[in-house]
């Protein structure tokens, strides 16, 4: 059955709720914040509801329920302890036309209360008709996360925007247009970077039902008559070179949710899925800006030269990277790219492939009884550097190898080149968080005689590398009463 939703207008109507124990006192601040008008029905009042009384918020009728307290009803909520007491209320009301919620008891309900989500006059209701009202709650969570307090100021400005563009035009069609302008994300981002938020916006703002704009709604207002963006010189153009993660979507952090879903263009590798892709408004425009097969579609230089020029273009651009873009990301020549430029950005974080495959393999990279120290590296690198730095690498380093290419067997010469013992453990890790991951386990001489997972992959090498399958080889170590031993002249295995 098929609900219509609907926001009811209760201020001064009189609500009648019959119960007066603790189901009553949670119905009950939802219709005082509405204005209704609340008559309880009841022969005891729990404290709580005692105090609304003691407060004159309610009305109370010391006496058991019958037909006649229906009487002016606008609405009733049957809110006891005894099933067949509220399917009675339910059925006085029915015969009456008046609309009645019997708590918990969705066959004598004629609505249901949502799991709202309420910031100010905005608000966002959750219904599952009934069916599952913990996963109603477990959404609201998840919104009021979404929507923080600054929607509430947000949502104020606009009703201000509002009255002063429908006062100033002359062209519904105009306003209509810039009314949509306004309530974008890019706009939204404007508001955030004129605003103080929380403390002084109210007042900095000026909003409110019979407030006139401020200078800076003003500013933000003529803003639209532009076109509804700031100027190309505006300050708030900004670059964000955002981590996707390893590829779920729910790795996600929602600062990077936010910031994509509020994009004018996205800049990707080819390797960010289409879950995530997806996440991306209609109205961005998208550029691949990856590699496929090892061949290069762009030069780094390239991509530098479209930030910078998307940047002069759009107000939000996004370089989308896969894993975290600080790690085997070439993030540092676009943040000197940008910053030779004077663009502002804003670097985000995000899960590296190192720790979701160390999580896919149910493994500890730091695992105390095994690893003291790890080694991040790559076998795409720069032609100048080498493949392993002669640091001493000892029998408790975890080495992760990013982007380890087609060539197994010429990784394991590499890594047995810089004294790693053809025994070590290696546990190869592909497409980690996918639906799709998979992982083999083998050793550094094992490498030469496999076909490459498919990318992107990701090499753990270590003794952390055994404990994923083979829980016997984690030696019992003491660290209350022996040092560690030292493993600096060894080769690591």
């Amino acid at each position: 059955m098929s609900l219509f939703p609907a926001f009811l207008k209760l201020t001064n109507r009189r609500v009648l709720v019959v119960g007066g124990g603790s189901i009553a006192a949670q119905k009950i601040p939802g219709l005082l914040e509405a204005g209704a008008l609340v008559h309880v029905v009841s022969p005891k009042l729990s404290p709580q509801l005692t105090e609304w009384l003691r407060n004159q918020e309610i009305i109370w009728s010391p006496k058991s329920f019958d037909s006649d307290d229906l009487n002016g009803a606008f609405l009733v909520i049957a809110a006891t302890s005894l099933r067949d007491l509220n399917a009675k209320v339910y059925r006085e009301a029915d015969q009456r036309n008046i609309l009645c919620n019997a708590v918990d008891d969705i066959d004598h309900c004629h609505f249901y209360y949502g799991s709202i989500v309420q910031r100010g006059d905005l608000q966002i209701a959750i219904s599952t008709n009934g069916k599952s009202p913990a996963l109603a709650q477990r959404l609201r969570k998840e919104l009021e996360q979404q929507f923080g307090p600054e929607y509430q100021h947000w949502l104020d400005w606009l009703g201000a925007a509002r009255e002063s563009l429908r006062a100033q035009s002359s062209d519904p069609e105009s306003t209509k247009r810039q009314l949509h302008d306004l309530a974008s994300h890019h706009t939204f981002e404007e508001f955030l970077a004129h605003s103080a938020l929380p403390q002084n916006v109210v007042a900095d703002l000026q909003v409110g039902p019979s407030a006139t704009s401020s200078p800076k709604a003003n500013a933000l207002v003529a803003a639209a008559d532009r076109g509804g963006r700031l100027s190309p010189s505006s300050p708030h153009h900004k670059v964000f070179l955002l981590g996707a993660g390893p590829g779920d979507p729910e790795l996600l952090t929602l600062k990077a949710l936010r910031i994509l879903k509020s994009a004018d263009v996205v800049l990707h590798d080819s390797l960010i899925g289409p879950e995530i892709l997806n996440l991306i408004p209609p109205s961005a425009e998208r550029i691949d800006v990856g590699k496929r097969a090892g061949f290069r579609l762009l030069t780094q230089q390239d991509i530098n030269s479209l930030l910078l020029s998307n940047a002069a273009k759009h107000k939000i651009v996004v370089r989308l990277k896969g894993g975290d873009p600080l790690l085997f990301g070439r993030a540092a020549e676009e943040i000197q790219s940008l910053r030779e430029a004077n663009i502002d950005f804003e670097v985000v974080p995000g899960i590296s492939a190192a720790f979701a495959s160390a999580a896919a393999a149910k493994v500890s990279l730091t695992d105390r009884r095994l690893s003291s120290h790890v080694l991040f590296t790559t076998f795409s690198r720069a032609p100048e550097a080498k493949f392993l730095p002669g640091i001493g690498l000892t029998a408790d380093t975890t080495v992760v190898v990013y982007m380890p290419g087609p060539d197994y067997a010429e990784v394991s010469r590499w890594l047995q080149d810089a004294a790693v013992s053809p025994d070590t453990p290696v546990l190869i890790i592909s497409k980690a968080s996918h639906h799709n991951q998979s992982q083999q386990a083998t050793t550094v001489s094992g490498l030469a005689h496999l076909a490459p997972l498919p990318a992107p992959a990701l090499l753990l090498v270590g003794r952390v590398a055994a404990s994923a399958t083979d829980s016997t080889s984690v030696p019992e170590l003491n660290w209350l009463n022996d040092s560690f031993p030292d493993f600096s002249n060894s080769r690591i295995s």
